[in-house]
């Protein structure tokens, strides 16, 4: 088997869901891929990462957030989130009028 070929056969529910964070104009991009629960990936909060994604049932629009108090600036930040949890196909996208009320609406899931 070369490189990247075992990856490419695996099966979807395998694969994760890949999560993106940037600025509106695309000038930077941070992203990391969630595998729950086997935690082969790089996301530095994993675990409540995976349980916020599972409290949700995979449903990133009933995440639960970690409520807190952010200023009004305006600096918006674009989330994605690509992929398979469950066997269930996640294709979400959201823009927040800055990083701190994207944390506040999604807790750990984009902490990374």
């Amino acid at each position: 088997v070369r490189d990247g070929e075992e990856d490419a056969a695996a099966p979807q529910e395998e694969r994760g869901v890949f999560l993106t964070v940037s600025d509106t104009a695309h000038t930077w991009i941070r992203g990391v891929l969630l595998r729950c629960p086997d935690g082969r990936d790089h996301h530095p909060q994993h675990d409540a990462a995976c349980s916020a994604l599972t409290w949700a049932r995979g449903d990133l629009d009933a995440l639960r957030g970690e409520p807190h108090a952010c200023t009004k600036q305006y600096d918006p930040v674009t989330v994605t989130a690509e992929g398979v949890w469950r066997g269930r196909r996640i294709d979400w996208e959201r823009t927040f009028a800055n990083a701190c009320t994207m944390d506040a609406a999604t807790g750990p899931l984009f902490r990374f």
